[in-house]
This record gives structure tokens, sequence and C-alpha cells, in this order.
């Protein structure tokens, strides 16, 4: 049986205005003239014995664990997880978490700033007619998705609130994600809601989650639209940051044809 392969990532770019100002990532691309040369610093080797005069094409990057597709480890959200225990790193997530059964929920319908509940959630759920299982991984489709790109991107879209987060939890999902900037709904929707209201817990609160359960969550994917509501799996390996709030990943989807 052949498989094909949806990419669920976003490219690692500096062109495109895919993070708030000054969270951007900067690159510096090197190319093979430049390689040339400092392939002779470093070995002594002149660009012209160099075939063609090309040595290696580099990048440096100036970049967060936060910039471009990446999952989000417990010690991202608070110093403990589960109630106390020491939230786990990036390079400590388990790799059998990060590889299963995919589930999409589609809330593109939702408004910017929205916050999805609980209820919803298992509303979604009993439109797709799945039950959850431990292991499911979990994507969150939202307006954003669409506006990747775009001046509006971190603004758009909704997001997944406490009670969302520990419903999923409680049902043994441990990776979950979405397409917009961050699982919670955009930052500046719900900080103007705690000013309104004096209730500073409603900000961050998808990802303060985190301190009372385990998981960890995926932010910036892409090429949800694609994607069926089940019947795929998921591949999503962070990579391994030492004592990393989070780890850059290629996220794909895999599915039966």
């Amino acid at each position: 049986m052949s498989r094909k392969i949806i990419d669920l990532s976003v490219s690692l770019t500096d062109t495109i205005k895919s993070d708030p100002p000054g969270l951007g990532p900067e690159i510096d691309y090197l190319d093979h003239a430049g390689g040339a040369v400092e392939f002779e610093k470093m070995f002594g080797v002149p660009p012209g014995a160099q075939r063609d005069g090309a040595g290696p094409a580099s990048e440096r990057c100036r970049i967060t664990t936060h910039n471009g597709t990446h999952m989000d480890a417990p010690w991202h959200y608070h110093p403990t997880m589960d109630g106390g225990a020491r939230a786990i790193t990036i390079d400590e997530v388990p790799l059998e978490w990060c590889m299963g059964r995919g589930v999409k929920l589609d809330f593109r319908d939702k408004p910017d700033g929205h916050t999805v509940s609980a209820a919803e959630v298992g509303g979604e759920l009993e439109r797709i007619g799945h039950d959850l299982q431990p292991g499911d991984i979990v994507v969150v489709n939202t307006a954003a998705g669409a506006r990747y790109g775009q001046d509006d991107y971190v603004a758009t879209g909704c997001g997944m609130g406490r009670e969302a987060t520990l419903f999923l939890t409680a049902r043994g999902v441990r990776v979950c994600g979405t397409d917009a900037w961050s699982w919670d709904p955009p930052l500046m929707t719900q900080a103007i809601r705690a000013r309104e209201t004096g209730d500073w817990s409603v900000f961050w609160e998808g990802h303060k989650a985190g301190a009372d359960t385990i998981y960890c969550h995926m932010e910036k994917l892409a090429n949800l639209h694609l994607l069926p509501s089940t019947g795929f799996e998921i591949i999503a390996l962070p990579v391994k940051v030492a004592g990393g709030s989070a780890g850059w990943c290629r996220a794909i989807a895999l599915l039966d044809t």
C-alpha cells in the first residue's frame, strides 16, 4: 500500500512576518564564493584550487527555538508539570509521544481571539465521529493557517483554552498542535480580556494548563486544510536542544492511498 506524505511544517525564513516584532529569525546566507574564502581561512586551500572556485554554501542563523514549526516542551509553560513534578525539557520528551494516529479538529469558523472550550472540542469530535484514544496526536485547524506569511498572521485565529487542553490530556493526548502562532488565542486578545475583566488567569491559560497535566504542543503547523479529520498518522520529531523549552520539528502526515 502506497502512502502520501503531507508536509505540516513551514520553512524557517526571515522574509515574512511570522512572529511579533523583535522575535523573528535572522538568517545570513553565505554563498559558494564566500565559502571558498572561508575554506582558505580554515585550511589554507586557495579559492582557485577549489573546484570551480566554489566552496560550501552555508547559513548563519540567529533564532529562538520558537521560530518556525516547533514543539513546545512542558518546561516552556511552567517550572513544574502535573501538579508539582519538575517539567521536562524538549530533549526529555519521549519519542513515542511524537508518532501516532492523527486527528484534526476544524475550528476555522471560530472568530479571531475565540477561546475554544472543552464542550466545543467534544462537539467537534462528535461531528467527525472520533473517540479519542491515548497516543492520538490532535491538530487544530484555525483561520490563522490561511494567513501565514501575511502581516495579520500573529493576530488571527482562535486558540485552545485551559479546559480544552485538559479535556485532551485527560484522554491520553500527549502531543497536539495548531497552525496558529500560539496554542492559546492571540495573546494581545487575551491580555485585553484580562485587563477588562480583572481575571488575569485567562492570559496564556492554554499553555499554563501544563502546570496541572503533561503535554507538548506544536505551533506554526502548515497545510492542515489538506488533512481529513481522521485516517492519517503524524510524525513530528523535535530537535534535541539540551535543556530547551522547545525544539524545531519537521512534522509530516502520512495518508494511505
